[in-house]
């Protein structure tokens, strides 16, 4: 799932339940900073972690890609015929799917 403000204060430290968002802005922090240890992250740097964690998430966009296209396959039933039948249609469907999302 693409990243969210959210998921950028958690990185950061925070509980899910430590915060509030509002018109995707951090607007409320109900963790003790002195208990928990956890300081109220700014604005920037949410936005830093935020990119990061976009980043992220856009460097494994061929993963997503073949691990789609993988679940399309029904690979066990193409790997008994392959095997029964002296083929290679599972290996040939696999690599395909790689050249099509290389990483």
């Amino acid at each position: 799932m693409k990243p969210e403000i959210t998921d950028s204060i958690r990185s950061l430290g925070a509980a899910a339940t430590a915060f509030t968002i509002t018109n995707n802005l951090l607007d409320g922090w109900d963790l003790s900073e002195v208990q928990s240890g956890i300081t109220r992250p700014t604005d920037e740097e949410i936005a830093t972690e935020l990119t990061r964690l976009q980043a992220v998430y856009d460097s494994q966009a061929y993963a997503r890609s073949r691990k789609a296209a993988y679940d399309l396959l029904n690979q066990d039933e193409m790997r008994y015929d392959d095997l029964t039948n002296s083929t290679t249609t599972w290996p040939d469907a696999i690599a395909a799917i790689k050249l099509e999302f290389p990483k």
